[in-house]
């Protein structure tokens, strides 16, 4: 299943600086590595916000749920998802 998930990010400014690294570069790398397993397909940041949209490939609900509680930043994000469907006019018959 496709989903577009849009993710805000909201880190406390007051947040120590090595807690603050510490935490993004685990973001980077899990990531980074759902992206190499096709499960994160593309990641998008939107211009002038600490946000992105995204498209996950996951095989249900519960997927989706574990990877996105997983990420390092979950408890600083807001979060909103939309679940995708092929649209019957695409001409792209590979991307389901």
């Amino acid at each position: 299943m496709l989903f577009q998930v849009r993710m805000d990010v909201h880190m406390p400014h007051d947040l120590p600086q090595e807690e603050a690294a510490d935490i993004l570069a685990r973001e980077k790398a899990y990531s980074q590595a759902l992206q190499d397993s096709g499960t994160w397909r593309h990641i998008w940041r939107i211009a002038g916000q600490y946000a992105n949209v995204s498209i996950f490939d996951v095989k249900d609900n519960a997927e989706l749920h574990a990877v996105l509680t997983g990420l390092p930043l979950f408890k600083f994000m807001t979060i909103k998802v939309t679940p995708l469907l092929r649209h019957p006019s695409s001409i792209r018959e590979d991307d389901t």
